[in-house]
């Protein structure tokens, strides 16, 4: 029988934060207001910036304490406590990457005025925890109290919201892939470039990729074969710039949505901190001080999305096989570290753990016992990170020029960070750490016993892309490709396809006076550019009959929009599915999921990775994958097959939003009170609105996209706008748990209040005092 739970709505009330009266604090040096709006976004007012984190953490913790607490464990490589043995492969990995031992050593080297900040907004939370406050409804399920925040833990917390995306994964799918396709293939498993990549820098222009030759790819090869094993891995973005050329107002406008699973509570949290040195409002992340990503402070906005240069290396490594405390390097016997750990697991025994590292990086998968296995190197990781230095200058930047200046030496992710100022400059920047090494490494695992992939230092700032003030007014980054193959240094192997920034480009183009109001449109655009080429290549199939014509005809005539009520975009999606299964059957890539290499925590999915090379495939007519089929036999038979699903169906019956709580897997009888019911939206993974599906786990639901979306009207920032999926709060029994939902599925979006006259009239005051 289940065990019973605690009912969010009736017992969780006192669990919700006290927002009116006063709050005596220890650890605060003069009053702060804590406004809240009608949707329950704070608006904190401090004096001294010590002050201003110290109400930012606190204010944190009332909303989003336990989604704080679940980043950490998930970093401390704890979570199998909670979740039970699910949770055992991910807490390997943060064990084995040592993520809260690299936190650690970050913070320490820190300068003094980030430390500070840390260690204020740390007492921020612990005021919250000494206040004995009711816990959040999760800890009803995975009971236990919740321990002091360490300052370091913010740096553990930002490293788990950008943790480990990119590069990694798509080497680790090449590698798992190379046994089942052979070598001759593995060039065609990289993400459709749209016949040509679209480049953020410089802005507008298009480029060829880089392809390996097979005998460039000999070694990376051969140290695969070293590898004994059977037969045989998230987040993107929009974001926009318009000049002042361009816009109604003369002033610049800056859009865009940061697309993640749509994991409740949401990655980021709406919030507005102001005191003595800065007045900034944005998008923040619990547990985080500051504004690493999303914010205006009256002089400058800025936005990212991921850049998807490459930050994380894997390595084959040689160790003396029955004996993994010896690596091969350069014609000699290295010594390897080696540590055990013991992982508890709710409901189950302790798992104990090794852990093997050489001078790469940790061993993540393979068994070095018998003499081969893949250790990551990663700038997340590998050595001394000082993004936190940045964030303070960051907040107290003037200009684009400034904020610029202010983002040196940050490393925990890569992105495109697109600012625009009240002088009217528009600028983007490629925002990263980036390390020095071949371009052969961004393809597939590389020998690590011969010395010739080693990191020989990074990249510097100045040299990294940048673009300002382009001619035509416009900059546009969507996780496409950042600059050209042909520079000097090597950035980027993988990307997604440039269809998202060619129709935000294409849709600016037509804009001669821009406003808020356009901007928000283009939020919501579903049109596909995929969908057109997929339509076009079916109206070149030879004559069929039956439910399959039916379903060719019914796409055939469709305007490529992936609208919440179109029939067509249903058969679209259905068929496309099919066809990505059919590639995987006929290859034998289905296999790709049983190779260790693939299974390295969260793991690499095929059925995902192969949806996205389909358009390239279709382009070339190569039915290389296709097992002697050509890809009329193949688009037949997947029309037959979408032809027996859903048939006659609209988009929006097949495609709601799935608000999906980390929780739910391990209590299923409290989903109902974790997860909101999600609205019917349109979009899919190819769209401006990207609405995308899982195609493996999640089907045809909405599994990720923007869980943001905001317009800064730069100089006007009472004309600013924004919203997020679900609401500001974190507690399932709060009125501001989904409220902004609805709004958001209609692409609509809510004020951003900025003026304190404003706010102060909005909704209830909270007044933090020093005890």
């Amino acid at each position: 029988m289940e065990k019973s739970v605690p009912n969010a709505a009736e017992d969780d009330q006192s669990r919700l934060p006290q927002t009116s009266g006063v709050a005596t604090l220890r650890g605060l040096e003069a009053d702060v207001d804590v406004h809240r709006d009608a949707w329950g976004i704070p608006h904190v007012r401090a004096r001294g910036t010590a002050d201003a984190f110290f109400a930012q953490g606190y204010v944190h913790a009332q909303d989003r304490l336990w989604q704080m607490d679940a980043a950490r464990r998930r970093m401390l490589g704890r979570w199998a406590e909670w979740e039970g043995r699910v949770g055992i492969a991910a807490d390997t990995l943060a064990r084995r990457l040592d993520v809260a031992g690299a936190s650690q050593r970050d913070f320490a080297g820190l300068s003094t005025e980030a430390r500070a900040m840390l260690e204020a907004y740390a007492g921020g939370v612990n005021a919250f925890l000494a206040q004995g406050a009711p816990l959040p409804f999760e800890y009803s399920l995975v009971g236990g109290e919740v321990e002091r925040w360490e300052p370091w833990h913010c740096i553990l917390v930002m490293r788990q919201r950008g943790y480990l995306m990119g590069s990694v994964w798509f080497k680790l799918w090449r590698a798992a892939a190379l046994r089942a396709i052979g070598p001759d293939h593995v060039a065609k498993l990289r993400y459709d470039d749209g016949g040509q990549d679209l480049l953020a820098t410089p802005a507008g222009a298009e480029g060829k990729r880089w392809i390996a030759a097979l005998e460039d790819l000999a070694p990376a090869i051969e140290a695969l074969a070293a590898l004994a094993g059977p037969e045989a891995t998230d987040g993107g973005s929009n974001n926009w710039a318009v000049g002042p050329s361009r816009t109604a107002t003369g002033r610049p406008l800056l859009a865009g949505d940061p697309h993640r699973a749509f994991e409740m509570p949401s990655l980021y949290s709406q919030f507005h901190l102001a005191c003595d040195a800065f007045d900034a409002i944005g998008l923040s992340v619990p547990g985080v001080p500051a504004f690493p990503h999303f914010a205006h402070n009256g002089h400058v906005a800025f936005c990212v999305t991921h850049a998807f240069v490459d930050i994380h290396d894997v390595y084959v490594e040689k160790f003396k096989p029955g004996d993994a405390s010896r690596y091969l390097f350069r014609d000699e016997w290295r010594e390897a570290s080696i540590r055990h750990e013991r992982i508890a697991v709710r409901g189950g025994p302790d798992v104990d753990i090794e852990v093997v590292a050489t001078h790469h990086g940790p061993v993540i998968a393979g068994d070095p016992h018998k003499g081969a296995a893949l250790t990551l190197r990663s700038v997340q990781f590998a050595e001394l990170d000082l993004s936190f230095d940045c964030l303070l200058p960051m907040l107290r930047a003037t200009n684009v020029d400034t904020l610029y200046e202010a983002t040196r030496g940050w490393g925990l992710i890569d992105h495109n960070l697109v600012a625009a100022d009240t002088a009217g400059k528009i600028g983007n920047l490629v925002r990263a750490v980036v390390p020095r090494r071949p371009r052969l490494n961004g393809w597939l695992p590389v020998p690590g016993w011969t010395g010739d992939y080693e990191w020989q230092g990074a990249i510097p700032w100045e040299g990294m892309p940048r673009a300002f003030d382009p001619p035509d007014g416009i900059l546009v980054t969507a996780n496409n490709r950042v600059a050209t193959d042909d520079r000097p240094d090597y950035l980027c192997t993988d990307c997604h396809p440039p269809y998202r920034a060619r129709r935000i480009a294409e849709r600016l183009a037509g804009l001669a006076a821009a406003t808020v109001e356009d901007m928000g449109s283009i939020h919501a655009d579903t049109h596909s550019f995929t969908a057109r080429e997929f339509i076009a290549r079916l109206g070149r199939l030879p004559a069929i009959e039956g439910p399959a014509a039916a379903l060719r005809d019914l796409i055939a005539g469709w305007d490529a929009s992936m609208a919440a009520g179109s029939k067509a975009a249903a058969a679209y999606a259905r068929t496309r599915r099919e066809l990505a299964r059919i590639v995987l059957e006929r290859s034998g890539l289905s296999a790709v999921t049983r190779d260790p290499v693939s299974q390295v925590a969260p793991g690499v999915v095929p059925l995902n990775q192969i949806w996205w090379v389909l358009p390239s495939l279709l382009r070339n007519d190569d039915p290389a994958l296709l097992g002697g089929w050509d890809w009329d036999r193949a688009l037949v038979t997947a029309l037959a097959r979408a032809a027996e699903i859903d048939d006659g169906k609209t988009w929006s019956e097949l495609h709601h939003v799935r608000m999906a709580h980390p929780l739910s897997a391990a209590f299923p009888q409290a989903v109902s009170q974790l997860e909101p019911r999600g609205r019917a939206v349109g979009g899919d993974n190819d769209t401006v609105m990207a609405n995308g599906c899982y195609w493996a786990s999640s089907g045809l639901t909405a599994a990720y996209g923007a869980v943001a979306r905001y317009v800064f009207d730069v100089g006007n920032w009472d004309n600013c706008s924004w919203i997020v999926f679900h609401g500001a709060s974190g507690h399932p029994a709060s009125p501001h748990y989904a409220d902004q939902h609805a709004a958001w599925a209609a692409a609509k979006l809510v004020p951003m209040l900025y003026d304190w006259s404003v706010i102060a009239k909005a909704g209830d005051r909270l007044v933090l005092q020093p005890a």
